[in-house]
């Protein structure tokens, strides 16, 4: 994963990673960063340089990241951060 670009299937990859096994951190995503406040299902759809895409029940969102990610590395690390950074209740 170190220096991996982040590509067509490297992020399909990743994405579906994070639907199967982390299931609720896309749900905590959604509500914290996509200010969704009721969510049933959640699922990464895409994930570029630039922003993840969700579809959470059924509409559309974007969640842009804080900068351009470099590699599949760097989405890790900085899915890993977002995750952490929300309060939690």
């Amino acid at each position: 994963m170190e220096n991996e670009p982040l590509t067509k299937e490297s992020s399909t990859r990743i994405c579906n990673h994070m639907n199967k096994d982390h299931a609720d951190a896309v749900i905590a995503y959604a509500k914290y960063y996509g200010g969704i406040e009721i969510c049933n299902n959640a699922q990464i759809i895409n994930l570029s340089s630039e922003l993840m895409e969700l579809k959470v029940d059924e509409q559309i969102i974007k969640i842009k990241f804080d900068h351009t990610l470099k590699d599949c590395s760097d989405a890790h690390k900085t899915l890993v951060s977002m995750l952490k950074s929300i309060p939690k209740t």
